[in-house]
């Protein structure tokens, strides 16, 4: 009978029953005592300890977030589905036929356009869409703050840049919003009291009620002849959302037509508020474009992923390297190495891999047509930045 403990049987070799009989076990090595231990062990189970459930751990750490975002479609169900209004638009086409064909009427007069947005450091981006939309808006709003949404202090770039705009000053509402440097905070809170703060300032704007109120995002810029048509249609939705090509880097890289998160409000007094969330469930269709993470400058890449308040995506540090950066913009992947954030495997399996260019300059910003040298890093062929 062996002792208790011993993990000794009738198949025990020579070297464990000397442990089991105890007599010469201060004398064994500690080799042969660990492989006597080790037969009381199922080896497949030493390996699942040792080796597969070390190598799963770190496949989570490293993958996790594309494993969540690849079985989205079984924990998360689609958003509700767009009423989306189809877009007429010609330039050798009158005006009051094109509200006609939207099923408006014609004012007499336009209304009065304020476009509003947050400003960061998208100073070229922010030119294109002023420049686009100049002709049919009555007052520029732009707040930006010496805080980024993660809690960094920043530089006014627009203040100090302000010379650039001089063809909007006297149509333009200015403010800053001193930032609140709250460590540990969650970002999306800092960016909820500057769009409180935004609020504030186009009222002091001097909107009124029935004036035309575009909020987006900087770079979510409408097409000119959009805003024209809202400005001089009569009995337009209330609030209407724009669906925008989605563009990454540049205008090289056309990803979808899903941008849906800018919007065009008739403004009413005590009831209307800045936000960039889903407000109503019409959609005009075709009505503008949005790029993103279209800077010239391999720092101001740097500079979006730590400010803005999707900042976890950076999940390790190996993702700032600028090398590594460039080498992403060109092949139209993805700077955080995500997979496509959609609720149907159909999609994100149609979305896999990089994005593949394009090389249609056509139905772009007529401005950025017009200075195509001064901004040729947004236009195909061009994916090549400069470190600044």
């Amino acid at each position: 009978m062996p002792e208790a403990g011993c993990p000794c049987s009738k198949k025990t070799d020579y070297s464990c029953e000397n442990v089991c009989g105890g007599a010469s076990r201060a004398a064994l090595s500690m080799s042969r005592r660990l492989r006597c231990a080790l037969q009381g062990f199922d080896l497949k189970a030493l390996l699942l300890l040792f080796i597969v459930v070390p190598t799963l751990v770190f496949v989570i750490y490293v993958h996790g977030q594309k494993i969540t975002y690849f079985l989205r479609p079984l924990w998360e169900s689609p958003p509700k589905p767009f009423r989306t209004i189809p877009h007429y638009y010609h330039e050798n086409v009158s005006m009051e036929n094109l509200c006609k064909l939207h099923g408006w009427g014609i004012r007499e007069m336009p209304r009065r356009v304020f476009d509003a947005v947050l400003f960061s450091n998208e100073l070229d981006i922010l030119e294109v869409r002023w420049n686009e939309l100049s002709p049919y808006v009555s007052e520029f709003i732009l707040l930006e703050s010496n805080s980024t949404f993660t809690g960094l202090k920043k530089p006014l770039f627009f203040s100090e840049n302000r010379h650039r705009f001089k063809f909007v000053e006297s149509r333009l509402t200015y403010g800053t919003f001193g930032g609140r440097f709250v460590k540990g905070e969650n970002p999306f809170v800092e960016e909820a009291y500057q769009r409180k703060a935004l609020d504030q300032l186009i009222r002091i704007a001097g909107i009124s009620d029935d004036d035309l109120l575009i909020m987006s995002d900087v770079d979510e810029i409408p097409s000119g002849h959009t805003i024209n048509l809202l400005r001089w249609c009569d009995e337009i939705p209330e609030k209407l959302h724009l669906q925008l090509r989605n563009y990454l880097y540049s205008f090289e890289f056309y990803l979808d037509d899903d941008s849906w998160r800018a919007s065009v409000h008739r403004y009413r007094e005590g009831k209307t508020t800045y936000a960039h969330l889903r407000q109503t469930d019409d959609l005009l269709a075709d009505s503008g474009w949005h790029c993103s993470f279209c800077f010239r400058h391999i720092s101001e890449f740097i500079f979006k992923m730590k400010a803005y308040s999707h900042v976890d995506r950076v999940r390790f540090a190996y993702f700032l390297n600028r090398l590594r950066i460039q080498d992403v913009i060109c092949r139209g992947a993805d700077l955080f190495d995500m997979l496509p954030e959609e609720h149907t495997f159909q999609k994100i399996i149609a979305k896999l891999g990089p994005i593949p260019s394009t090389y249609s300059v056509v139905n772009l910003p007529g401005y950025l047509i017009q200075n195509a040298n001064r901004y040729r890093y947004l236009l195909p062929g061009n994916c090549k930045r400069e470190r600044g």
